[in-house]
């Protein structure tokens, strides 16, 4: 893979922004620096990254987004917070339970929990509240 000035600024944008984006956000970004820069040739680069290991690519309600690997040594997965997107490791991988048939190979795996973080949670709990005393005339 030629390392071109694209994937230069590619790599860049995720190793200064920890979150998650999408293919959408990162033509956008791009889009400003490379004029005629396709949409395809975003999409591309993103899955040249995310198959050598430099980029994740998670599947969330509304669509696949990106972000850098981690750098965990380890093998593990992912709790992801629904509202915010902060990222939770877990240490455990539900594979090592699996019973694989003889007949099957695996050769990789994901395996995210989505939810929402204590803050989240609570900031959700607060506006269902204030939702439900102002449906009340209270």
């Amino acid at each position: 893979m030629r390392i071109t000035d694209q994937r230069k600024t590619l790599a860049k944008l995720f190793g200064e922004n920890k979150g998650y984006l999408s293919a959408k956000d990162v033509y956008e970004h791009m889009g400003r620096k490379y004029s005629g820069l396709s949409f395809d040739t975003v999409y591309r680069n993103l899955r040249v990254m995310e198959e050598l290991g430099v980029l994740e690519q998670i599947v969330f309600e509304d669509g696949v987004k990106f972000k850098g690997s981690c750098n965990h040594q380890d093998h593990h997965h992912h709790m992801i917070c629904l509202q915010c997107e902060k990222t939770y490791p877990i240490n455990f991988c539900p594979m090592n339970l699996t019973d694989t048939p003889d007949q099957f190979r695996v050769v990789k795996h994901k395996f995210e929990v989505f939810g929402y973080c204590k803050e989240c949670e609570e900031n959700r709990e607060e506006e269902l509240v204030a939702a439900a005393n102002h449906k009340k005339g209270v």
